[in-house]
């Protein structure tokens, strides 16, 4: 995802900035959909196994209910994603030129090893109930699941190549690689795969948390719905702080390795000496070269960036003017993240204590809060990806080749053209496939009598696609 806006001052909509617009509006649209299908196909495998461990029927229900959730959410993800390989094409062939002989080989690994392997197994995952054993049907659900997470170490790889590069020479103008070890495990790889797969996991933990909580505040009491919002909370109790420490370890490996981001995502402009304050909220403001408007906390950016009483942080003006990333965004974009992530953390120890006292599907304000808490994945997501994206500006491979020498020569009529278009038909098409997620979970999981006879064997499968499961059923 590239940045929207230059190093020092809000530009003028150009066909540069106008194809970085493009490409932030179409990977924030895609995003969301592959987040949704890891979090989700992990969960669907875990609710299988549970199911042949311990014959519980309403385990086969959750599954037959969230697998259509995970269906949609995968097709999405496989239509958005292949409209970016084109934008590679159109408007980034500066880029495609210059890093394709990495790049693209990393990308083809994903297609591959993942996408083949998912689509090897989706169908045996979604329709073969009745027409292989049960051992086999697991199997295929534990591939998917694998797939996806496959699927995000090379792409994770990828981006990561982009924000800390090494093991490449360049030749002729030209990326190529000299070691691939290098390359795949770069500095931020391992930091950055961990954040983005537990973001996904909590991505789906709160759509799964939200629909039990939503379904408990309409009086149902059944297993599906008890057991959803339960072991969704659970999983978050587990990942939300878990992320924190993955975030925080995050955080310093990118002070390490890109100081100007972290400038710019904590205001600051001048290095302080002797310990670092903390600006909770202010306004960057590029041309005056100050934050303005700050409420600091005293040493605490050096607690939080340093782990000490005096780390010290480079400021923003220990780099060449269009060498900043825009802070602005990146400065918001973090805090909304990380407030957000303060929330999931109440909330989940919230409820720890409501479950002590018996109370945790009776609390009506506790499932309003999860049931209001549900985007929160996606929202902290996006959050994250903008920090990440529009902080490696203006660079598209960190200092190595500058965003400005990676867009094809188009002129802005073009870009802006192609954009609207795209804006239009993502709303619609994405549109109504949100709009169908979110009715399938506003019916929730029922609960099927499994043992009862059915007039044909494919009528239990036929469940997962009704026809009462219509937009406007």
């Amino acid at each position: 995802m590239r940045g929207r806006l230059s190093s020092t001052a809000m530009p003028i909509l150009d066909a540069l900035h106008l194809a970085r617009l493009q490409f932030a509006f179409t990977v924030s649209f895609h995003i969301v959909f592959p987040a949704i299908s890891i979090g989700m196909a992990a969960f669907l495998a875990v609710l299988e196994g549970l199911w042949l461990k311990t014959g519980k029927d309403y385990y086969k229900d959750m599954f037959l209910f969230w697998s259509k959730i995970f269906a949609v959410g995968f097709g999405m993800g496989v239509v958005s994603g292949v409209v970016m390989s084109y934008e590679f094409g159109t408007n980034w062939g500066g880029f495609s030129t210059f890093a394709g002989p990495i790049t693209g080989v990393l990308l083809t690994y994903e297609v591959l090893t993942a996408f083949f392997l998912e689509a090897g197994f989706l169908g045996v995952m979604l329709f073969g109930w009745d027409k292989v054993g049960r051992r086999a049907h697991f199997f295929a659900t534990v591939m998917v699941a694998v797939g996806t997470l496959i699927s995000t170490f090379w792409i994770l790889a990828s981006n990561s190549f982009m924000q800390t590069p090494q093991g490449y020479s360049i030749v002729d103008g030209k990326l190529y690689p000299q070691d691939w070890l290098k390359i795949i495990f770069n500095p931020s790889f391992p930091y950055r795969l961990a954040h983005m797969t537990i973001a996904a996991f909590i991505v789906a933990g709160f759509l799964v948390a939200a629909t039990g909580a939503y379904h408990l505040l309409k009086g149902r009491r059944d297993e599906p719905v008890k057991r959803s919002f339960s072991m969704a909370l659970w999983m978050l109790l587990l990942l939300t702080p878990l992320q924190i420490v993955v975030g925080d370890a995050h955080g310093l490996n990118t002070r390490q390795y890109q100081p100007a981001k972290i400038a710019a995502i904590e205001g600051l402009w001048e290095t302080e000496h002797g310990g670092t304050a903390l600006n909770l909220v202010g306004l960057p403001d590029m041309q005056a070269e100050q934050t303005k408007y700050a409420i600091q906390i005293p040493h605490l950016g050096s607690l939080i960036l340093t782990h000490s009483w005096d780390g010290e942080i480079k400021g923003l003006k220990e780099f060449p003017a269009q060498d900043r990333p825009y802070s602005p965004i990146v400065f918001w974009t973090f805090r909304i993240m990380a407030g957000l992530g303060m929330l999931m953390l109440l909330l989940v120890l919230l409820g720890v204590l409501l479950r002590k006292g018996g109370k945790l599907y009776e609390a009506r304000w506790f499932q309003r809060f999860v049931v209001l808490m549900g985007p929160s994945g996606i929202i902290a997501l996006l959050a994250g990806w903008i920090t990440t994206e529009v902080g490696r500006q203006p660079w598209t491979v960190y200092g190595v080749f500058r965003t400005s020498q990676s867009a094809s020569p188009l002129d802005a009529q073009q870009v802006g053209v192609s954009l609207l278009i795209f804006v239009v038909v993502y709303f619609l098409v994405f549109g109504t496939g949100v709009y169908y997620m979110l009715k399938l979970m506003g019916k929730g999981p029922t609960h099927v009598d499994h043992h009862a006879a059915h007039p044909h064997p494919a009528l239990e499968n036929r469940a997962m696609f009704r026809p009462q499961d219509a937009i406007d059923g």
